[in-house]
C-alpha cells in the first residue's frame, strides 16, 4: 500500500471558501540538493489544520533571492490569506528570505532597535563564553535585525527574529529554518494581534479515525457507499506506514453532518477502526500500557531498535519501556535472550518458534511485563527457499500467553522495516486491549 491522500472534491465550493487558506514557502537549497529533509512544512500544515486553516500550496525555492520572491508572488497572486516562510533568516549573505519579502511587498529595510540590541545581548553572551570577541557577530547582527518598514518582529527563539508582514488582507510570516525555532516562534502566532482574525479561531467541528489491517481501498469504498462528503464535510483518507487515517471536518454541514459520516464509517468498519483521536501509535500504546501499569520490553532483528525508537519518541515513556535488545547475529540470539541453538538450527532465525523464544528471552533478561519481538527478511537480500525477502515474523509475549503475527510485506529495504515495526506495536496493543490468543 502506498502512501496516498485523497481529498474529497465534492463539498460546496461556497463553504470550504470561508476557511482561511494558506501557502507555505520553503526556502534552502540544501533541501533541493537532498542533503537535508524539509521538516518544517508537514509540522505547519498540521498546526494550520488544527486551527481550521485550508493549506492549498507548498513551495520549495533555493537561497536564490529571485526564487524566493517568485515564489512569494505566487502565493499572494494565488490570493491565499495567510503565507508562512520557513528558513533564510541567519547572518550569511545567502539568507535572503527577509530582504526578498521586503522587496515583493515594496518595503524598505529598516533596522529594528530594540531587536538589535536583544541580538547584541544574545551574541555577547555566546562571545563571552567561548573567550571570543563579540564585535565578530556586529555585522551580522544588524543584517538579522533589518526588517521591512512596518512590519511586526517576533522575538528571535535563537539569533534571528521573524517577522509579520500585512499585504493588505493578506499576511506573511517570516520564520526560523531550524525546526525547534520555528516550532517555538509558532506558539506565539495564534494570539498575535496581526493573526488572531486566522488563527485565533477554532477549527471547527471534525473527527477522526485510525484503522489497522483494511485496505485503502475498502475505507474508499465504504465512504463512497455511504455518500461522500456530499453533504457538507471535507475528508481526507491518508494511507501511511500500513495504517489509514481518516479526518472528516465540516464544510458547511454542520456537526450533525461531521457525526454522521464518522459513525457510519466507523460501524461499517468495524474493528479496523482502533482509535477515534490523532494520537500517533506508540504515543497510544505508551498510555494504555500505563494506564494498565504495564512494562515493556522489544527483541528486534530486522527492525534494528526501530520499534524501540518509535516507542522512545514518545515523551514520559521509560514508565513503561525497560529496555531492549536488537540481535540480529544468532549468536546474540542466543546469548542475551536465551533463544536455544537446537532451535535456531530446526527453525531458522525467520521463524515463529524463533520470535517466541525471542519474546520470551526478552521478558526475562529485561524483567519486562510483556515484550515484543521482531525477525524478518527485510532485503534485498537474505531470501531462502521458502522464505522470501519481506517474510516477518511477530510475538507479542505476557505471563499469561503471547499472541503471533506472520505477515509478507512487499516493497523495499525501509518499507518492510517500517511496516513491521507497525505491526508489532499493533502486536502488542492487541495484547494489552484482547489478551492472549486462546486459538
Amino acid at each position: 500500500m502506498a502512501d496516498a491522500t485523497v481529498a474529497a472534491a465534492e463539498a460546496p465550493a461556497a463553504a470550504a471558501a470561508r476557511r482561511p487558506r494558506a501557502g507555505i514557502l520553503v526556502t534552502g537549497s540544501e533541501l533541493l540538493l537532498g542533503q537535508t529533509q524539509d521538516r518544517n512544512s508537514g509540522w505547519l500544515a498540521g498546526r494550520l489544520d488544527e486551527h481550521g486553516v485550508r493549506l492549498e500550496r507548498v513551495l520549495t525555492v533555493d537561497d536564490d533571492g529571485a526564487g524566493i520572491e517568485e515564489g512569494l508572488r505566487e502565493l499572494l497572486d494565488r490570493g491565499v490569506d495567510l503565507i508562512l516562510t520557513s528558513g533564510g533568516l541567519g547572518p550569511t549573505h545567502d539568507d535572503r528570505t527577509v530582504a526578498a519579502v521586503a522587496a515583493v511587498v515594496g518595503r524598505r529595510l529598516v533596522v529594528d532597535e530594540p531587536t538589535l540590541h536583544r541580538i547584541d545581548e544574545i551574541t555577547a553572551a555566546f562571545a563571552a563564553g567561548r573567550g571570543l570577541d563579540p564585535a565578530a557577530w556586529s555585522h551580522g547582527n544588524r543584517k538579522q535585525a533589518s526588517v521591512p518598514e512596518g512590519a511586526a518582529v517576533l522575538p528571535p527563539v535563537g539569533t534571528a527574529p521573524g517577522v509579520v508582514v500585512s499585504v493588505g488582507e493578506q499576511r506573511v510570516v517570516v520564520l526560523p529554518g531550524p525546526p525547534s525555532e520555528l516550532q517555538t516562534m509558532w506558539a506565539t502566532l495564534p494570539a498575535h494581534p496581526d493573526l488572531a482574525h486566522l488563527l485565533g479561531g477554532p477549527a471547527g467541528p471534525r473527527r477522526t479515525l485510525r484503522l489497522y489491517g483494511t485496505p485503502e481501498s475498502q475505507v474508499a469504498d465504504v465512504f463512497a457507499a455511504l455518500g461522500g462528503d456530499g453533504h457538507g464535510t471535507e475528508t481526507t483518507i491518508c494511507a501511511s506506514r500500513s495504517e489509514i487515517s481518516v479526518v472528516i471536518r465540516d464544510a458547511g454541514g454542520g456537526e450533525g453532518a461531521v457525526g454522521h459520516l464518522a459513525d457510519g464509517l466507523e460501524a461499517r468498519l468495524g474493528a479496523a477502526v482502533y482509535a477515534t483521536d490523532p494520537r500517533p501509535l506508540e504515543k497510544l500504546l505508551v498510555d494504555r500500557l500505563r494506564s494498565a501499569r504495564l512494562t515493556l520490553a522489544t527483541a528486534e532483528s530486522c527492525t534494528a531498535g526501530l520499534v524501540a525508537s518509535r516507542l522512545g519518541a514518545v515523551a514520559g515513556v521509560s514508565d513503561v519501556l525497560l529496555g531492549g535488545v536488537v540481535s540480529y547475529a544468532d549468536a546474540v540470539k542466543a546469548d542475551l535472550l536465551d533463544v536455544p541453538t537446537a532451535l535456531l538450527e530446526r527453525h531458522g532465525a525467520v521463524s515463529a518458534a524463533v520470535a517466541a523464544a525471542m519474546a520470551e528471552g526478552a521478558r526475562r533478561t529485561v524483567g519486562a511485563d510483556l515484550a515484543v519481538s521482531v525477525t524478518g527478511i527485510a532485503g534485498p537480500g537474505g531470501a531462502t527457499p521458502g522464505k522470501p525477502v519481506g517474510l516477518v515474523f511477530l510475538h507479542a509475549a505476557g505471563p499469561d500467553g503471547g499472541r503471533a503475527l506472520e505477515r509478507r510485506f512487499r516493497g523495499d529495504r525501509q518499507t518492510v522495516r517500517e511496516w513491521s515495526a507497525t505491526a508489532a506495536l499493533h502486536l502488542v496493543r492487541a495484547l494489552v486491549e484482547d489478551g492472549p490468543d486462546r486459538t
